[in-house]
């Protein structure tokens, strides 16, 4: 059984940093992708950023281009994604999730990725 923990997440101040971890475990995919989503209030969840086992460098949507870094730890299973300079319209719930088989290049649609953590709040207060 596939399993997603994502944590990490809280209240950062303006031009802050958090670094939210999603521990995997319990799959065995030989192509993937692990990608990180947010939905903010009254919003549509949104890709932010992936890496995948076919892609040399990882995605990230225009909005976090710069201030985020998505890394992994395949020893430990986790990816993490560091956030820094963050801003107010990041707040959101983050959400890890994995895409079991290829998906298009430079793209994040959810219907590809099949397996959901449960989401971690992230708050940016002015």
């Amino acid at each position: 059984e596939v399993q997603l923990q994502a944590s990490g997440g809280g209240l950062a101040q303006v031009g802050g940093s958090l670094r939210l971890s999603c521990a995997a475990s319990g799959f065995t995919f030989d192509d993937y992708a692990i990608g990180w989503f947010r939905q903010a209030p009254g919003k549509e969840r949104e890709g932010v950023s992936y890496i995948s086992t076919v892609e040399s460098t990882p995605y990230y949507a225009d909005s976090v281009k710069g201030r985020f870094t998505i890394s992994s730890n395949n020893a430990k299973n986790t990816v993490y994604l560091q956030m820094t300079s963050l801003k107010p319209e990041d707040t959101a719930v983050y959400f890890c999730a994995v895409a079991s088989a290829l998906i298009p290049r430079g793209t994040m649609f959810e219907h590809f990725y099949n397996y959901w953590g449960q989401g971690t709040q992230v708050t940016v207060s002015s």
